[in-house]
């Protein structure tokens, strides 16, 4: 199953390590991984581009909030199924045989 996961951050440095570690270690999914930065001031883009470059980041100039930065990562989605994620949670395992509805 392909899927395009969306995070918005804003100053999340601290959750990313934990979210984004936690969306990799999953099996048999393919992930596309979409960071949409609403202007932290916290170092964010620096660790995700240090550490995760295999995600998309969009980095906006100002704080657009939640549904703006979500409406970005979608239009640019690739996969027929987008998971909007906030940066602070962390998975445990997604399964390829989940009934979609």
């Amino acid at each position: 199953m392909e899927v395009s996961v969306i995070i918005p951050n804003y100053n999340g440095e601290f959750f990313l390590k934990n979210c984004l570690n936690s969306l990799f270690n999953q099996k048999n999914i393919d992930l596309e991984v979409i960071i949409i930065d609403n202007n932290s001031s916290d170092k964010s883009r620096d660790y995700i581009k240090s550490k995760f470059p295999n995600c998309i980041l969009i980095e906006n100039k100002e704080n657009l909030g939640f549904a703006k930065a979500v409406n970005q990562g979608i239009e640019i989605s690739s996969n027929e199924f987008v998971f909007l994620l906030n940066n602070d949670f962390q998975l445990h395992h997604l399964s390829s045989n989940c009934r979609l509805l």
